[in-house]
């Protein structure tokens, strides 16, 4: 039975054969044959020469190196759709999934579960702030959505293959593939563990990153945004009915009108930012639907390195 190891890179020159030597060891002590399917998301740096390296000393080690920078999620995405093991192991390549684990995925995977999903309890030398803002994430999104995910789940899992296979029918363009993963089903169980610090280099998970990845999590699989605009809508306009009823009775019932300007402003000031909030989350969803419906292809390689080099190695996907 073969294994396929699916790793997502960018920029890790540094990580890169260690992290190839642990994972051969950590493979080496079960009975499986395996493969590992690197995907460089546009590397700048050497990670492409490295990978070519590795790949013509080891016949068990691929690599697609794509056309440019599409994001880990769709970097992940064209991994899964290029590994046809029995199970498919996806993990990142900068040593914080670590390589030792997985032996006990592959145990899981022999009593009958279909998914097995790693749930990071916490990360050694991560800053607070990174912290709080993750918890704070996943109790907004399944607050919102009918789709529970798991608090600290990350992308380091074994996917039966057959889960791989629906997965690939999953077409979207702004992919949350923990959601994705939550929402497909089959027999699922979690693991804990503690993420060591990188071997080596920085996180390439920008604060903006963050923010854009947190979006398409909550567009992706919650209307709520949409309900609450309206929700809001309607409180404001009950808000201005009652406001416009009182200015009618001081008019006419009384003689203490006066040039209300103060009131005007704060009013027009305050309907109108509840009617840009509306539009900006409106905006996104119309945002989302317009990249949907161009069909543009997911991903591009543009080459494909392995121990063969009869293979042509200019192809897209």
């Amino acid at each position: 039975m073969l294994i396929s190891i699916v790793v997502p890179v960018f920029n890790e020159q540094d990580n890169v054969d260690i992290f190839t030597a642990e994972v051969i060891k950590s493979m080496q002590s079960s009975d499986y044959d395996f493969e590992i399917l690197f995907v460089d998301d546009g590397s700048s740096d050497a990670t492409p020469l490295i990978l070519d390296r590795i790949s013509q000393a080891d016949s068990r080690v691929k690599a697609f190196i794509l056309a440019r920078n599409f994001g880990h999620q769709v970097a992940l995405s064209c991994g899964l759709d290029h590994a046809f093991g029995d199970a498919v192991i996806t993990m990142d390549g900068d040593l914080q999934h670590p390589p030792e684990m997985i032996p006990l995925l592959l145990q899981k995977w022999e009593e009958g579960f279909e998914v097995v999903q790693t749930v990071r309890k916490s990360t050694e030398g991560v800053s607070w702030f990174k912290t709080v803002t993750s918890n704070l994430f996943y109790k907004l999104i399944n607050a919102m959505s009918n789709v529970q995910i798991i608090a600290g789940g990350s992308d380091f899992r074994l996917l039966d293959q057959k889960v791989v296979q629906s997965f690939r029918q999953f077409k979207e363009r702004a992919r949350f593939i923990r959601g994705m993963i939550s929402d497909i089903g089959y027999k699922q169980v979690q693991i804990e563990f503690v993420a060591p610090p990188r071997f080596a280099g920085t996180s390439k998970f920008s604060i903006r990153k963050m923010l854009n990845f947190a979006l398409d999590g909550i567009t992706a699989y919650s209307k709520m945004p949409l309900r609450f605009a309206l929700y809001l809508g309607v409180l404001f306009g009950v808000f201005s009915l009652l406001v416009m009823l009182q200015v009618v009775y001081i008019k006419i019932f009384t003689e203490e009108a006066v040039p209300g300007w103060a009131t005007t402003v704060v009013s027009i000031l305050l309907l109108g930012g509840v009617q840009l909030i509306g539009m900006g989350i409106i905006g996104e969803y119309v945002g989302r639907i317009f990249e949907e419906v161009k069909q543009r292809p997911l991903y591009l390689v543009r080459a494909e390195l392995k121990k063969d080099k009869k293979t042509d190695k200019s192809h897209t996907s």
